[in-house]
């Protein structure tokens, strides 16, 4: 679904002459060709699944987001302008993203069904959140509402 997705936008984006989303979907589709590469070295015929494209596509927004941080501190804002450009490309592509409370309501439902009561349970809770809200997710917020309420 995303490979196809990902294909037909790069198409229309070319008829369209969009520069930036061309060349935004270009690098998408470049990373989840070295990811279907590495994947087959390891048995997996098909290249990578969907959940990891969406975990690959929210890392690139992460990554982007870094790179806006520091081009604003070296006062760059030719470059924040373009990542920002990239970012809404990028998301255009994922799911709608859960909110704070959303994620701390999340969290809260799973260490509850898992009966996780100590920082040694967090593996198994974050777990449970990657199984269930893949792409949907910022995991990172989750971890730091994980260890906050399991210390």
């Amino acid at each position: 679904m995303f490979r196809t997705r990902l294909n037909e936008s790069l198409k229309e984006a070319m008829k369209a002459r969009e520069q930036a989303t061309v060349s935004t979907l270009r690098l998408i589709l470049a990373a989840l060709k070295d990811r279907d590469i590495a994947a087959r070295s390891k048995g997996a015929s098909d290249g990578i699944a969907e959940d990891e494209i969406l975990e690959m596509l929210q890392k690139m927004v992460r990554q982007r987001h870094d790179s806006i941080e520091m081009y604003q501190k070296g006062e760059r804002p030719d470059l924040v302008e373009k990542e920002a450009a990239e970012i809404e490309i990028i998301e255009r592509f994922l799911p709608k993203q859960l909110g704070d409370e959303e994620i701390l309501s999340a969290v809260s439902e799973v260490i509850g069904e898992l009966d996780a009561s100590s920082i040694k349970d967090m593996g198994r809770v974050m777990s449970a959140l990657k199984q269930r809200y893949a792409g949907r997710m910022d995991f990172g917020r989750a971890s730091t509402m994980a260890k906050d309420r399991l210390t």
